[in-house]
């Protein structure tokens, strides 16, 4: 759990300010379960130029309750919780200030969304909370209050955790949680995962990962490792000790930081990703006569494929579909070998180019439809697709025929330049599994939305 917070104070001298306003939300690494809010009298003057900032004057505080009336409160919303703040260091010294003044001791653990930021998000103009947020398309209201300030918060670092592909914050939460939940059985750990698409990590005792995998129902997945019998899954279940997970939304962000995670992140007992999840591919090549043939092969690497398949199946299903949709050649496509005209020519389905009656201009036109439709080489395009919640989208950005990184944006808040796309999008490595997810994917499922750039 995390306790995601922001105070304003009163300005002045170090370590004699106090807190005016506080606002906590408890955000569990997808949804906030509990927030406390509150003004506080701080039993002091406001300094001027806080006032002007924050808005937040002393005739607004004097019914405020104390800070030793909400004391309780704060232990009970942070306890077994890490704080997370934006310039932490400054919050929580604050904080153990104002309790050290009640004779408390108050410690937790920290952590720094500007540090986080600086290591996830690099190269950034400003990393102040405003300039940054503005510049990665996070909505923010009522700027320098502790409640608007504090949700801005909890969204970049639902952003930060999005972008941490080596899952340090993850693996340090996680070891955290495993010391206080050793007697979870795999009953309660399937039983706290959602139905949700995503992708999940399995942890062993040392909050290490040992697998991960992406699911369109996290849950069902999770118990499927749990119950099978299977010598992979028997050896899972004696080393997990907990699961983590992170929606997704859309199944081909999962895929995709499925494929980037598993191999940054090694798991002990992921195969290389599969080692081949697409074995044959479409190469095209131009015969003595003019016309572009379309072959199916499996895959070469210094060949350069219109698209991927992950078997043999799926690659004559796509090229019977293609046939008949662009009204091409079986004898061109490799369908039909013959040295005469192809079966179709004789049922009037073909318009002659196996015997050279139709122009290779025509019939090219034709064939380059197909590749153009099914190949993103040199095109700038951006495909939109489900988010995590109902307000937001998935983004998947794709620059010069090169897949450059996937990211979310909320539906309130426009990408109207590149700067803000780029800002959003979590940078990938593109390589032949990631073109082969991509193309696959847009293959399969027609309705999602590709736009030009």
């Amino acid at each position: 759990m995390y306790a995601i917070l922001d105070i304003e104070t009163t300005g002045g001298k170090y370590n004699e300010e106090g807190i005016t306003e506080i606002a906590i939300y408890k955000f569990d690494g997808h949804k906030v379960v509990d927030k406390f809010i509150s003004l506080v009298n701080p039993e002091r003057d406001i300094q001027p130029f806080v006032v002007n900032l924050t808005g937040i004057n002393s005739n607004m505080l004097k019914s405020a309750p104390k800070f030793y009336e909400v004391a309780k409160r704060i232990v009970e919303i942070t306890e077994d919780c890490i704080i997370v703040a934006h310039n932490a260091q400054f919050d929580y010294r604050i904080l153990r200030t104002e309790f050290k003044r009640l004779g408390f001791g108050f410690k937790r653990k920290t952590l720094c969304t500007v540090e986080l930021s600086k290591q996830l998000i690099p190269d950034q103009a400003s990393y102040s909370l405003g300039k940054l947020t503005r510049a990665l398309g996070i909505p923010v209201s009522d700027r320098h209050r502790a409640n608007g300030d504090a949700m801005a918060t909890v969204k970049l670092f639902k952003m930060l955790l999005s972008k941490d592909l080596d899952k340090h914050i993850i693996k340090s939460h996680v070891k955290t949680e495993i010391n206080k939940r050793l007697n979870d059985t795999h009953k309660t750990i399937i039983e706290a995962l959602p139905a949700i698409t995503g992708v999940y990590y399995i942890h062993d005792e040392n909050g290490d990962i040992i697998y991960i995998g992406k699911s369109k129902n996290i849950k069902h997945r999770i118990n499927q490792h749990f119950t099978n019998t299977s010598t992979k899954s028997k050896k899972l279940q004696l080393l997990a000790k907990s699961v983590t997970y992170e929606a997704t939304g859309s199944e081909l962000v999962a895929l995709l930081k499925e494929s980037a995670e598993i191999k940054r992140n090694k798991p002990i007992y992921n195969r290389a990703l599969r080692r081949n999840i697409f074995t044959h591919a479409l190469y095209s090549f131009v015969d003595d006569h003019g016309y572009i043939n379309l072959k199916i092969d499996k895959t070469h690497a210094n060949d350069e494929a219109i698209t991927t398949f992950s078997n043999m199946q799926s690659a004559k299903s796509f090229m019977f579909r293609a046939l008949e949709h662009y009204s091409l050649c079986q004898k061109l496509t490799g369908l039909y070998p013959t040295k005469s005209n192809c079966f179709n020519y004789t049922i009037k389905s073909c318009n002659g180019a196996c015997i050279n009656e139709e122009s290779p201009e025509d019939y090219n036109k034709r064939v380059k439809e197909l590749i153009a439709k099914n190949s993103y080489d040199n095109k700038n395009m951006i495909i939109i697709d489900q988010g995590r919640d109902i307000d937001e989208k998935s983004v998947i950005y794709i620059q010069n025929g090169v897949y450059r990184g996937l990211g979310f944006f909320d539906l309130n808040h426009q990408i109207n330049t590149l700067e803000v796309l780029e800002s959003i999008i979590t940078p990938m490595e593109n390589n032949r599994d990631t073109q082969h997810i991509i193309q696959s994917y847009l293959r399969r499922n027609k309705r999602v939305k590709v736009l030009s750039i």
